[in-house]
């Protein structure tokens, strides 16, 4: 049976990844929480090693005991708040992590290595999370003249109900109080399930030989962030108020950013629209457009309010 290993694997996506994968693969899940790797290892039934992958020898520690097939490398700080007021945290674990992972996985052999990135990594970036994952898919992308190991990058938006993010926010403050904060009510803003993550990693682990040195997106719908407060009050009672933008927020996210869009084109798999985006080649037909979430299909109500139902379960209001 070959051998998967998910850096940052007692995450919200690690965990998922874990019961898609562990039918088919050994899974094992690299974190350096030992507490949160106790409790995975319990909700997942998978092995869980140390890992702290701005520790190089963590790293090669980690790949000496579980020899892995296929990496997933999904380890980050990935708070734009968190990134702008602690940078090194964002420097060391999404600059010199990405860096260290790459670097033993070439000397260990990995024959596939997937890196998950983010639409704020794409032009214009506002801050240092994002310039931090433009590099990790600039890092990845520029070593595939020389290494055998395919490496391969995704990159999506907000991954809806994962740990940290907007909404489980809002699910605090509406348990508190039924008040929500909101720092950007009329930003836009991309929405992607869960499974749409698996399934798009899962994807480019299918298509490696294809999209090695690449970057796979995927379409996805974009909603304003009133458009979810409207819904979620409606439907659900509580109010919103409207507080201080936070540093570093932009208006709008970028799939492909205009800087990008000479080396990116468009591909379709079973009917579903997917973007590559290609730094090594300028493309002949590249895309003409930019892809923002500004431009994007909208999600209708019925749909925000299914992508709400999903994580206010009924004993929790």
């Amino acid at each position: 049976m070959k051998k998967i290993l998910i850096t940052g694997g007692t995450g919200y996506l690690g965990r998922n990844l874990a019961n898609f994968y562990k039918k088919k693969y050994k899974v094992f899940l690299g974190a350096r929480n030992n507490k949160q790797n106790f409790l995975v290892k319990n909700l997942t039934n998978c092995e869980v090693v140390p890992l702290d992958v701005s520790n190089i020898e963590s790293v090669h520690d980690c790949l000496n005991y579980t020899k892995p097939d296929i990496v997933i490398h999904a380890a980050a700080t990935k708070f734009v708040d968190l990134s702008e007021k602690f940078p090194f945290e964002c420097i060391d674990i999404n600059i010199l992590g990405s860096t260290n992972i790459v670097r033993a996985c070439i000397n260990k052999k990995v024959p596939t290595v997937i890196g998950v990135s983010t639409d704020k990594a794409s032009p214009p970036i506002k801050n240092i999370y994002g310039l931090s994952k433009s590099c990790m898919e600039r890092l990845f992308s520029s070593i595939k003249s020389y290494s055998k190991t395919k490496f391969i990058c995704v990159r999506y938006g907000n991954v809806t109900w994962s740990t940290g993010s907007v909404l489980p926010i809002w699910k605090q403050m509406y348990k508190k109080n039924k008040t929500i904060l909101t720092t950007g009510p009329y930003m836009r803003r991309f929405f992607f399930s869960v499974n749409e993550a698996v399934s798009l990693i899962d994807q480019a682990l299918k298509l490696k030989n294809k999209l090695n040195g690449k970057i796979l997106s995927a379409e996805m719908k974009s909603a304003k962030m009133i458009d979810f407060l409207k819904v979620w009050t409606k439907r659900f009672g509580g109010k919103y108020k409207i507080i201080q933008s936070r540093k570093g927020d932009r208006q709008d996210e970028y799939l492909i950013g205009e800087d990008e869009l000479k080396y990116a084109k468009e591909m379709k798999i079973k009917n579903r629209k997917y973007f590559v985006i290609d730094f090594n080649n300028l493309l002949k037909k590249p895309l003409k457009e930019i892809v923002s979430s500004e431009n994007a299909k909208r999600l209708a109500q019925s749909e925000i309010e299914k992508i709400i139902k999903f994580g206010l379960k009924s004993n929790d209001l």
